[in-house]
């Protein structure tokens, strides 16, 4: 693959104009609360940067995966554009140039499928094989779909066959997989809503009850054993929220 062309890796997230600092405010404010509820201390905003750094981490993995999954919506409806311009009679190396259209009309030209469209036109121009261009992509993005595409395409154009047929059938099966994994989306939304909950549920009522009693919470201030009191506290949260975000990942992982 040429590396003079610009690529993208949807492993990473690029931000967009403001949303870095945002992100980071949000990730300020996280341990703000966190030095306020289990220190009440300035000081403790020094250790627990760590925690923002990791929320910033974490913030970022969530929205490229959620380009990630965007991408792989747009790809299966490219491909079945792709197919209807082979049935036109098109070459495939034209379908996949004139299906650009197609995707700007319908994601808008920033859209992630119409960057990698443009990606295809500049490589198929300097001679990059239109099968090792959508390795490339699916390299890239790590989505399953777009991999087991460029593989099923890659045989196809060695065997021969019905191109038109073979892509129209793999943009059908990317579609129920898609679909299949939307559902399961849809039907953990409560659980995911609940877990969400659950996160800020210690904070309400550690609020409410230091409201209702004015230094009732004091003695774990401000002295070794209320640190390490609390300290301890901190660990079993942060334990508490790892584990239920990695039963989540189990259960998608699991029903997928």
């Amino acid at each position: 693959m040429d590396t003079s062309l610009k690529r993208r890796d949807y492993h990473k997230y690029y931000w967009k104009k403001g949303e870095k600092i945002r992100t980071i405010l949000f990730c300020a404010g996280i341990t703000g609360v966190l030095a306020y509820f289990f220190y009440r201390s300035f000081l403790a905003l020094i250790p627990l940067s760590g925690i923002g750094l990791l929320a910033f981490g974490r913030v970022r993995g969530l929205k490229a995966e959620r380009i990630r999954e965007e991408l792989a919506v747009q790809f299966r409806e490219c491909i079945l554009a792709v197919a209807t311009s082979l049935q036109a009679g098109y070459s495939v190396e034209n379908a996949f140039l004139e299906c650009r259209q197609d995707m700007q009309l319908m994601y808008g030209e920033e859209a992630a499928i119409c960057r990698e469209l443009g990606f295809i036109k500049k490589g198929l121009h300097i001679n990059i094989s239109l099968e090792e261009l959508l390795r490339d992509m699916a390299d890239r993005s790590g989505c399953e779909e777009i991999a087991q595409f460029a593989q099923i395409f890659a045989l196809a154009k060695r065997n021969g066959g019905n191109m038109a047929e073979i892509i129209r059938s793999s943009a059908g099966q990317i579609g129920k997989q898609i679909e299949l994994r939307q559902e399961i989306q849809m039907l953990l939304g409560g659980k995911k809503m609940e877990l969400n909950v659950m996160k800020v549920m210690p904070f309400g009522i550690l609020l409410y009850i230091d409201m209702g009693n004015r230094g009732y919470f004091d003695p774990l201030y401000g002295n070794l054993i209320g640190i390490a009191v609390m300290t301890g506290c901190l660990g079993l949260y942060l334990g508490a929220y790892l584990l239920g975000e990695h039963i989540m990942k189990g259960i998608m992982r699991d029903m997928v």
